[in-house]
């Protein structure tokens, strides 16, 4: 399994929930096994993305930092 992501969602600039709402509706395109990056500058991104991964039961991976903000790895379980 690779961790690199097949997708990157550009969420900088939206503030929260709209990174989850993002990833929510996209992360079905990619295969299960297979990592999401959402790119986020809100600073509740650090604590939401994993928050949604444990409710989800999707895998977080990492946070990656960016000069504007993280990208956040999600590996789709199911």
């Amino acid at each position: 399994m690779t961790d690199r992501p097949l997708l990157t969602i550009d969420a900088i600039g939206r503030k929260c929930p709209i990174p989850i709402i993002m990833l929510a509706e996209r992360i079905r395109e990619v295969p299960v096994g297979r990592v999401v990056a959402v790119t986020a500058d809100d600073p509740a991104a650090k604590t939401d993305i994993p928050a949604w991964c444990r409710m989800k039961l999707q895998e977080f991976v990492r946070e990656v930092p960016l000069p504007r903000g993280s990208a956040f790895h999600i590996r789709r379980t199911y």
